[in-house]
């Protein structure tokens, strides 16, 4: 087992992972910008080092900054976290060549995976179900006329090394397509450095399922059933729960053993989630995520598995620690993202909050870094925490986060809480009868 770790990213999943280290009876170092000095996890660490201004680019995403804080604490280990260098192959190259262990997968998978065509490939090889498109990047407009004739209209163009929504445009007809060609490879070129794009069939009233995998590496891998990740706004989650409203038992096996037998012949290692749209009853790959999730609780909450403490273990050698026959789902959970934003234009709130307090019960957990004077720097995302309800059924966990929703507090800046206690009382939401384009529609008619 790993003697110290170092933590490079920050705010809740910082703290998400001190915790889990901790827990293991492991040394701690938390990196920092000057914009996060009073940060929480900070504070708890058993080290800290200020590698940089706020800027990310000169602070969380400093590669050369990063390994010299591991030099002088002596980490052994370096935990990515989500965002920043996360799903970043170099990094992880880099910190292997220093012998630092990167906790995540291979820099080959990260690769792969990073690449929307190549995963779309490996998957379909691997025998994952997956959408209707183009077989690599599109070369001309007259190639995707063709291939969008083949699979029909409306399309949907997307940058091949794109993410949350930008480089994707929408098709419904012949006419439209050269511009939303045009308009994704400019997004794509300008947000990802690489303007190249392919095509897939749109789908029009998806729902977005994603499967939890831990693999060691060694050509084993389990899956901890999926998470219904379909209320989104601009293709960002804000509301994830498990199990999905609309899978049953049988679903939730194929798909699981679909998955799982796939990264398990691909030789990967630690946690990853592999995503889908699903309509009428048929699952379509769409990209695999190589890091931790920010909705990983409800997978924590339904099957009793702590997810950072099992990436520990594998990427130390120790393996996993549970089998397949091992999991059982019970009950339900479900993430609301409390972000410090307008709760319907989503306008970013930075600032000082001047008043903060977490609900409590049975079944409620609040994963956050802020506290009572924290200020929310205008640097990063907008995230003030998560909150995480597990009752014994759905109905229970409706009933249960609306009571957490009406005790959590946070003054002094706007946050999302008036929509998701707008949210809970919703007919379809309660029903669990929505697709990927739901609070979209719903927050244009009703505003």
């Amino acid at each position: 087992m790993f003697q110290k770790i170092l933590i490079a990213n920050r705010g809740e999943i910082a703290l998400r992972v001190l915790r889990a280290a901790k827990e293991l009876g492991i040394q701690t170092v938390a990196v920092h910008s000057t914009a996060d000095a009073n940060a929480m996890h900070v504070r708890l660490a058993d080290e800290s080092v200020c590698i940089g201004p706020p800027s990310s680019r000169e602070s969380y995403l400093n590669v050369h900054q990063i390994l010299s804080a591991c030099e002088i604490t002596g980490a052994d280990a370096v935990h990515p976290g989500y965002g920043f260098l996360s799903e970043n192959a170099k990094f992880a190259e880099i910190l292997a060549a220093h012998n630092l262990t990167f906790i995540g997968p291979s820099a080959e998978h990260i690769r792969i995976m990073g690449d929307k065509i190549e995963a779309k490939r490996t998957a379909k090889r691997l025998g994952i179900p997956v959408v209707p498109g183009s077989e690599g990047a599109i070369h001309d407009d007259r190639e995707a006329r063709q291939i969008a004739a083949e699979i029909g209209y409306p399309v949907l163009v997307k940058a091949s090394a794109g993410g949350g929504g930008r480089g994707m445009k929408v098709a419904r007809s012949e006419a439209d397509l050269s511009e939303a060609l045009s308009t994704a490879r400019s997004e794509a070129g300008s947000a990802f450095g690489d303007d190249a794009v392919y095509l897939e069939k749109y789908l029009e009233k998806p729902r977005h399922i994603e499967v939890q995998i831990m693999g060691d590496g060694a050509g084993n891998a389990i899956h901890l059933g999926e998470r219904d990740c379909s209320l989104q706004r601009r293709h960002q989650k804000i509301w994830e729960e498990a199990t999905s409203p609309a899978l049953n038992i049988e679903q939730r096996e194929k798909i699981g053993n679909i998955v799982s037998k796939a990264v398990a012949d691909l030789g990967y290692s630690g946690a990853g989630t592999v995503e889908f749209l699903y309509e009428n009853g048929e699952f379509f790959f769409i990209e695999m995520n190589t890091r931790l999730q920010v909705e990983h609780p409800v997978t924590e909450a339904i099957t009793g598995i702590d997810l950072v403490h099992e990436q520990i273990r594998v990427a130390s050698g120790a393996g996993l620690s549970v089998r397949q026959e091992d999991i059982w789902f019970l009950g339900h959970a479900i993430e609301c993202r409390i972000n410090a934003e307008d709760p319907y234009t989503f306008a970013p709130s930075p600032g000082v909050i001047t008043h903060f307090h977490t609900p409590g019960g049975l079944g409620v957990r609040v994963d956050s870094g802020v506290y009572t004077g924290y200020r929310i720097p205008p640097y990063y995302d907008s995230l003030i925490g998560k909150l995480i309800v597990h009752g014994r059924n759905r109905v229970e966990c409706m009933m249960r986060l609306r009571r957490a929703l009406d005790e959590f507090v946070v003054d002094g800046i706007n946050s999302t809480l008036p929509l998701f206690r707008e949210l809970v009382g919703n007919v379809d939401v309660a029903n669990g009868d929505y697709d990927i384009h739901w609070l979209e529609n719903y927050l244009a008619e009703s505003r």
